[in-house]
C-alpha cells in the first residue's frame, strides 16, 4: 500500500482525454492516486452521445449530473437524471445512457478503479483541445475485449433514438 497525499485539482485540470466512445474527460483522480479506491473523471458530452449497453464485472460506477439532462437505463428500467441528479449502478448490473440535453456534463467514479481505468486507458487518446467528437467503436470493443473485468460488452445501446433509422 503507497501513501496518499492530499491532491486538490481546480476546474479544468486533470489529465484530459479524448475518450474513442465520445466525449471529452478530465481524469481528475486515477487508480495510482486513490491507492486502488476509486477513478474519477469528468465526461463532456453532446446531444445523442449514447453507451453500448454494458457491464462493469468489478466496478460500481456512480454519475453525477453537473450540467444537462441524461436518460439511464439500468437492468431494462429507464430513467431521467439532471443536473444535481445521480444515478448508483451496482457492479455487475447492465446499464447505458444517453444525452438527452444539447449537452451534458459529468463526474463519474468508478471503485474500484484499477479495472475500469485499464478500459478507459485503452480507448482513449489525449486530447488536443477541448472537443472530442472522434468516436472509434473498434477501439473501444478491442479494449473492452483486453479488459473484460473492466468492462463487457453486452448489445447496442437500448434507446429508439439510438437504433438505425
Amino acid at each position: 500500500m503507497n501513501a496518499q497525499v492530499p491532491i486538490i485539482r481546480a476546474a479544468g485540470e486533470g489529465d484530459k482525454q479524448s475518450f474513442l466512445g465520445g466525449g471529452l474527460h478530465t481524469w481528475k483522480l486515477l487508480a495510482e492516486d486513490t491507492d486502488g479506491a476509486f477513478f474519477v473523471f469528468e465526461d463532456v458530452m453532446d446531444h445523442g452521445k449514447t453507451t453500448p449497453l454494458h457491464r462493469h464485472p468489478e466496478a460500481d460506477e456512480m454519475t453525477y449530473v453537473l450540467e444537462g439532462e441524461i436518460l439511464v437505463e439500468v437492468d431494462g428500467n429507464e430513467t431521467r437524471v439532471g443536473a444535481g441528479g445521480m444515478s448508483f449502478v451496482p457492479k455487475g448490473m447492465s446499464h447505458a445512457f444517453i444525452v438527452v440535453s444539447d449537452s451534458a456534463r459529468l463526474i463519474t467514479l468508478h471503485s474500484p478503479a484499477a479495472t475500469s481505468q485499464a478500459f478507459y486507458r485503452g480507448a482513449s487518446e489525449p486530447a488536443t483541445d477541448d472537443t472530442s467528437e472522434t468516436v472509434d467503436l473498434a477501439r473501444l470493443q478491442a479494449s473492452a475485449k483486453e479488459n473484460p473485468r473492466g468492462i463487457e460488452i453486452l448489445g447496442p445501446p437500448p434507446f429508439e433514438a439510438a437504433r438505425p433509422g
